[in-house]
């Protein structure tokens, strides 16, 4: 795969109607590329030798090519071998593991087991509508020490569930992934890297962004089952069946939280690439922010929109609904979820704290608080770290964002 003292790495070409993204599935450096671009930089890496790229350029399209400035962005982009010093081509990429097990996770008896879980589910559901998520089971006991230990540590495994669905549908196609913990906005959340789904085709790749919601749903369907099939002789919940619908509740809250688009959830990917699109939230928002700035007489403070391809900006300018539509989302969640649960919160930890006692429940508020106060301290580390790596991080010249699924 040499030009003329070039060698490439190993490159994708993926159509993408009208453009051609382009990028390493090594290290996750796409671009978008026009067809021209595309076909010139494949006829680089089949071996045409740059002295002669300008002639086939004019005869096959007709004008000239500015060959030296082609040549800066694939090195930018890293689409260049350092091997090309000694005439080498680029290591092959390790296969990658899991393979195998991401194939049985999404094979056709899988799915079967899994449409019948939530099938019982609902079916249960129906009969008996206590099954049905609500605010009051996350207090599934008197203690909110426990309550609060059990929910945020139950929510590891189920985290790393999730995330290992989208890991698994991934590395089912091939594509190296990793796992990161982060923050967006008030939330800490994992997720999962999957860069090289922009080397396939985009019809393969909506189950890696639709894994982690599918796990989810399947989980949620078994705590249902398990609460339903644990219930007391007179048809109440018992303290397991209790534990399983407050996990439960919280699996129906992060499915909620998938329709904030405006934080690059699962649910923006897939409505990004049904539409074709590269980076419509930004795309989408400087839009809405340049209009902004247009009406306000502020010219100065507009952002270049060519930095985006064509196909983002005529969606990104109808992405202003998907945006207050995410923000519906975080009023719902704020509305149906945290107000009934804060508010229950404080009077039972106000009533233990005004008590007069300084017994079992008083100290157990008062844990309860620190705990709080812990996991707000980690958020804002979690911040202030993101931020800086952000602010030390290399602008990349490719308009291809990383993928990370949360």
């Amino acid at each position: 795969m040499a030009g003329d003292g070039l060698v490439f790495h190993d490159l994708s070409f993926v159509p993408e109607g009208d453009d051609v993204v382009v990028g390493r599935l090594d290290t996750g450096s796409y671009a978008v590329f026009p067809p021209d671009g595309a076909e010139l930089l494949q006829q680089l890496v089949g071996g045409m030798p740059l002295d002669a790229a300008p002639e086939w350029y004019e005869s096959r399209f007709g004008e000239d090519v500015d060959l030296d400035d082609f040549v800066s962005t694939l090195l930018d982009l890293g689409f260049v071998s350092e091997g090309d010093r000694n005439r080498q081509p680029a290591p092959v990429p390790p296969e990658v593991r899991w393979r195998g097990a991401g194939k049985a996770a999404f094979s056709a008896p899988a799915w079967a087991l899994y449409a019948t879980l939530v099938g019982a589910w609902a079916w249960a559901a129906a009969a008996r509508p206590d099954l049905a998520p609500r605010p009051g089971q996350i207090f599934f006991t008197h203690s909110l020490l426990v309550v609060q230990l059990v929910v945020t540590l139950g929510q590891v495994p189920l985290l790393l569930l999730h995330e290992g669905c989208h890991i698994l549908a991934g590395r089912r196609l091939g594509l190296p992934t990793r796992l990161t913990v982060s923050n967006r906005l008030t939330y800490i959340v994992a997720e999962t890297r999957i860069n090289g789904l922009l080397s396939v085709p985009r019809a393969r790749r909506y189950l890696p962004f639709l894994a982690g919601m599918v796990g989810d749903g399947v989980v949620f369907a078994a705590l249902g089952l398990v609460a339903d099939l644990t219930r007391n002789a007179d048809g109440s919940f018992s303290f397991a069946g209790r534990l399983c619908l407050a996990l439960a509740f919280t699996v129906a809250v992060r499915v909620l939280w998938q329709f904030q688009l405006y934080l690059r959830t699962d649910l923006y990917y897939v409505a990004a690439t049904a539409w074709n699109c590269h980076d419509l939230h930004d795309a989408g928002m400087a839009l809405v922010k340049n209009r902004l700035w247009r009406l306000l007489g502020r010219p100065g403070r507009l952002v270049d929109e060519e930095q985006w391809t064509a196909r983002d900006r005529r969606i990104g300018a109808y992405y202003g609904p998907f945006i207050v539509l995410g923000y519906g989302a975080f009023a719902a969640i704020t509305v149906l979820v945290s107000v009934p649960v804060t508010a229950t919160y404080v009077r039972i930890a106000a009533r233990a704290l005004d008590s007069g006692h300084v017994d079992t429940a008083f100290w157990d508020a008062v844990l309860s608080l620190c705990m709080n106060a812990a996991q707000i301290a980690a958020l804002l580390v979690l911040s202030r770290r993101k931020r800086r790596e952000k602010a030390a991080a290399h602008p990349t010249p490719s308009p291809a964002p990383e993928v990370e699924l949360a």
